[in-house]
């Protein structure tokens, strides 16, 4: 019996498929080991940033099972995603289950003919690429770890900083500031509805915007008097290329555009359609098709549309780096349809098919008509009229999305008199440059060279999920807390998160993987003045103060005057005299109502009274020396209403209550914060019998699942139905 072990239950049905019986394929679902929480133990920097790895919280168990099947195997192959994450996965399972000699084995779609082909070409754990994931994992804790350490001393607890996250944060705020700094430039469009001698309604636009209300009048007089002919006619035929097949930043962009999926949900879905075997690996920045695939697809070309649609086309790389798999994304077969799947997977996987289709087919031609007119007598500018006709819809064919409609004008010619019908003009503004979209940020990170295919995705949910933007509109906008961080980290780590370093140490990275560096070396470069920076910011003062309140508004108070600070909620007013004055407002004005006093003494360190203060879900009552200390009331009969009577598997005096806190209803322990244990879903009483934690309730299909997300049993359907 041969054992092959790859990340996914879902691909290692799928793989099962093809092997046979002298296999057994299973998953290690996932990460099975990773670094402890605590920086104190996960890194050892001064022995040369030796990383300490622990066994993920519920994979125990896996890891056994694992064991057990290897000790009967006649060979073990590992055959993880083609990455370096993937390499770096194979290398810990190697090293959690004590394997001796595995081999490792890729391929980078998931079909019988691939895996055959990889199982005759097996070879060893590449330390390199490993140790490249290695580096970036650490690097990622060594910079998020210190860099957030010092914003929750000098902003406020809880934020946090990353590598990569901050400068696209950066990006943003550069962005946003530029809109701000914006001053609209006023001007007019000027049209004239025109009439041909067949009775044709032409609307022409006028070549110039002019900036001057007497010129727009004086143009306006002098049309409204004028004779009107048809001056010139220009046709331009042009040509268009199709595009190259995707590779992961335009997948992201382009499902964003079409199918409005966030960049994280497209990575999902693909997912889904790599593990099912009908796409290759999603996470690619190769253009390349290889030479099966591209006769496959000239096979498709000719039958769908005829032989003179099809033509063949090379794509040059997108990054200079380009090494993260060896094709760009596309179906495994080219049929146009899969079996199964659903809404999302269908339109995606056709999304990726007419993109590879169209790559190789020829270019759409496109006749351009621009018919110009003008008065005779005195001068004013061009007006012009636009038109186009497809003359060969070429690579369109096959994405008919790309196409664009046809503008078809009237038969006319140079001579011909226009009557005029209507004239007129409208008044605009010159727009500030557009803040950044989820597609246009990627495409932003990527020509900057900031992250990796398999990091665009990551940021963006990081950043979302910190707080720091909001879309609106499909627009990412910086919140208060964002901007505040950004400046923080802009003012005093500007190196740390500009263009050429973060880009930089993308290509070191690279370079570890190449062989090209090692890893304590490029790691030792960094970190020392890194660290040293770091420590020399502690001494700054914290920041409190963003600035002067609004001229005009006071304390609502003592009628002083009030700054700007920044609070869990966002921006807002406090009093100057803070903390002798409480006074407080919204960052619009209005007047906010500090705690008042009890006149109860705090039962718990009897150093302040108790207040009753508002918060984001009503009223409640804690001790006025809060955050120094945390002692909140209870209300005795609204505990009692939310206990659900089963005891806190952690303390074992508590019980698990309802709560509701900024992601909705959650279930928590009574005891806090002495106890700070909760889970997402009510519990059912049930213990879960891989791990320990407790039983929640799930969904309609999946009635229990386990509290834990790092236990199998949380997602059960991943290990108990197909995908």
């Amino acid at each position: 019996m041969r054992l092959l072990i790859v990340e996914s239950p879902s691909k290692a049905k799928t793989i099962e498929k093809y092997l046979g019986k002298d296999y057994r394929v299973v998953a290690s679902v996932g990460h099975i080991r990773d670094l402890p929480k605590s920086n104190k133990v996960a890194i050892d920097v001064a022995g040369g940033f030796i990383p300490h790895y622990e066994v993920v919280k519920g994979k125990e168990n896996i890891i056994a099972d694992i064991k057990k099947l290897a000790k009967k195997a006649d060979e073990v192959l590992l055959a993880t995603d083609p990455d370096r994450e993937g390499e770096a996965i194979a290398w810990h399972i190697k090293e959690a289950v004590g394997l001796k000699n595995p081999k490792r084995i890729v391929f980078h779609e998931i079909t019988k003919e691939a895996v055959e082909e990889a199982i005759k070409h097996p070879r060893k754990i590449d330390e390199d690429l490993k140790e490249a994931q290695e580096a970036r994992r650490v690097l990622d804790r060594l910079v998020g770890y210190d860099l957030s350490g010092l914003i929750w001393k000098k902003v406020r607890y809880g934020l946090s900083a990353g590598r990569v996250q901050s400068p696209a944060l950066r990006i943003i705020m550069e962005r946003e500031r530029e809109i701000r700094a914006f001053n609209p430039v006023t001007f007019w469009t000027i049209n004239a509805l025109l009439q041909d001698n067949k009775k044709n309604e032409l609307n022409f636009a006028c070549s110039e915007e002019p900036t001057d209300k007497k010129e727009v009048d004086r143009i306006l007089a002098e049309g409204k008097k004028g004779s009107w002919k048809v001056t010139d006619i220009k046709e331009t035929e042009v040509s268009r290329a199709p595009k190259a097949p995707f590779i992961t930043s335009t997948l992201q962009q382009t499902a964003s555009s079409r199918l409005g999926f966030a960049p994280s949900r497209t990575m999902q879905v693909a997912q889904r359609l790599y593990e099912a075997g009908h796409i290759t690996y999603m996470r690619t920045d190769s253009t390349n098709l290889g030479v099966q695939a591209k006769a496959e697809i000239k096979r498709v070309i000719e039958k769908n549309y005829g032989a003179t649609y099809f033509e063949a086309h090379s794509f040059a790389k997108k990054s200079k780096n380009a090494q993260e798999a060896h094709e760009a994304i596309r179906p495994t077969h080219m049929d146009t349809e899969i079996a199964g799947g659903n809404d999302e997977q269908k339109k995606l996987y056709r999304l990726i098919w007419q993109r590879t289709i169209a790559s190789q087919m020829r270019d759409a031609k496109v006749m351009r008509t621009k018919v110009v007119s003008n008065i005779s007598g005195p001068s004013v500018p061009d007006f012009w009229l636009n038109g186009s006709r497809i003359l060969f819809d070429g690579w369109t064919k096959a994405d008919p999305a790309a196409q664009g409609e046809d503008v078809i004008l009237p038969q006319i010619k140079v001579g011909d008199d226009l009557k005029l019908l209507a004239m007129g003009s409208e008044e605009k503004q010159t727009e500030p440059p557009a803040r950044y979209s989820e597609a246009g940020l990627i495409k932003e990170l990527e020509k900057r060279g900031i992250g990796r295919p398999s990091t665009y995705a990551s940021i963006i949910k990081t950043l979302d999920e910190r707080g720091y933007v909001e879309k609106i509109q499909k627009a990412l906008h910086p919140t208060d807390t964002g901007e505040v961080v950004s400046t923080f980290l802009e003012g005093n780590f500007e190196n740390y998160i500009s263009d050429s370093f973060t880009a930089d140490m993308e290509n070191k990275l690279d370079d570890i993987a190449g062989g090209k560096h090692t890893y304590k070396k490029v790691l030792t470069d960094f970190y020392g003045p890194f660290q040293k920076d770091v420590k020399a910011k502690d001494k700054i003062e914290k920041i409190t103060n963003l600035g002067k309140g609004p001229d005009g508004v006071l304390c609502p108070i003592c009628n002083g005057e009030m700054i700007i600070k920044l609070g869990k909620g966002g921006k807002f007013l406090s009093c100057a005299k803070f903390p002798d004055c409480n006074g407080a407002r919204t960052i619009e004005g209005k007047a906010l109502e500090g705690p008042k006093d009890t006149g109860r003494p705090c039962p718990k360190c009897n150093k302040g009274n108790l207040v009753t203060r508002e918060g984001k879900f009503g009223m409640f009552t804690a001790c006025a020396r809060f955050p120094k200390c945390k002692y909140i009331e209870k209300d005795p009969e609204q505990e009692k209403a939310n206990s659900t009577g089963i005891q806190c598997p952690v303390c074992k005096t508590g019980y698990m209550a309802e709560r509701r806190g900024r992601f909705g209803v959650f279930y928590s322990c009574q005891n806090y914060p002495d106890c700070k244990y909760a889970i997402k879903a009510k519990p059912t009483g049930n213990i879960c019998k891989m791990c320990g934690s407790l039983m929640m309730e799930g969904t309609k299909t999946i009635p229990e699942r386990c509290s834990d997300k790092a236990c199998p049993n949380h997602n059960p359907h991943k290990l108990n139905k197909p995908e």
